[in-house]
């Protein structure tokens, strides 16, 4: 009997990893929604999961600790006996000048967006390989991993070094069949944006090539993409998807 495929995102009660996790349910998948403090939203996204027929369970953890990070999976694999696909989604974006960045801040965003993600990542290795599960990791990056914008000393290297972990990762699992690829998006509409956050989005639009922010469904759908076996040839690599943000000569920031 073929076992429904299984994924968990993290931080899926709001933002990108909604989107994620509702593509994946479309897709077939049973998901795991994690979340850090959005709660509500994690029970929502977990209730229209269920609606389409497919099992969804609501699991909290700070992916900062490690300890909390096993407990996650060891309350994740009570209700899944394997895992096809981990989403490394849960991160938080901090922006200040270099020359006032502090402690507190760098902790927060190196262990949420860099400890996180490796700690989750091998916790679901793991488990591939028990099982013998040629599944996949997806960890979502940013543009900002080769792009320069100012006051991003933390948030653009720690971004461009879970790029560097994608590759590492796809080298040293791939003996395993467990392939690892990233998601870069860039600009994307929230649904928690404000009158003036939709303002700022309207003038940033016209400097994107194709003139318009990613959604977070955009994001899942290529998730979902990455996940299948049309992709079964691809591991160690990232998708860039921030509508040619990148692409012209002169970068958008504060002094153009």
């Amino acid at each position: 009997m073929m076992k429904n495929r299984v994924a968990l995102v993290t931080g899926a009660g709001k933002g990108i990893g909604r989107g994620i996790a509702m593509k994946l349910a479309e897709a077939g998948y049973d998901v795991g929604v994690h979340y850090g403090s959005s709660r509500e939203g994690a029970e929502e996204i977990a209730d229209k999961i269920r609606a389409m027929g497919r099992k969804a369970v609501v699991i909290q953890g700070n992916i900062q600790n490690v300890e909390e990070i096993r407990e996650m999976f060891r309350q994740f694999f009570k209700e899944f006996d394997h895992i096809d696909l981990l989403v490394n989604n849960a991160g938080i974006t901090r922006m200040a000048p270099f020359l006032e960045v502090d402690e507190d801040m760098w902790n927060a965003v190196v262990n949420t967006d860099f400890k996180g993600a490796f700690f989750c990542a091998q916790e679901a290795a793991r488990k591939m390989v028990e099982t013998g599960t040629k599944g996949v990791i997806v960890n979502i990056t940013s543009n900002h991993s080769i792009g320069c914008w100012p006051n991003s000393t933390v948030y653009g290297p720690v971004k461009a070094a879970l790029d560097k972990l994608t590759k590492n990762m796809a080298l040293d699992l791939a003996k395993y069949g467990i392939r690892v690829v990233a998601v870069a998006p860039g600009y994307t509409q929230l649904e928690w944006f404000t009158e003036r956050s939709l303002q700022y989005m309207e003038k940033i639009s016209k400097r994107i090539p194709l003139q318009r922010y990613c959604t977070p469904e955009e994001v899942g759908g290529a998730v979902v993409y990455l996940a299948s076996d049309k992709a079964g040839y691809i591991t160690g690599t990232t998708l860039f998807m921030d509508g040619g943000a990148l692409l012209p000569v002169v970068a958008q920031n504060e002094y153009c």
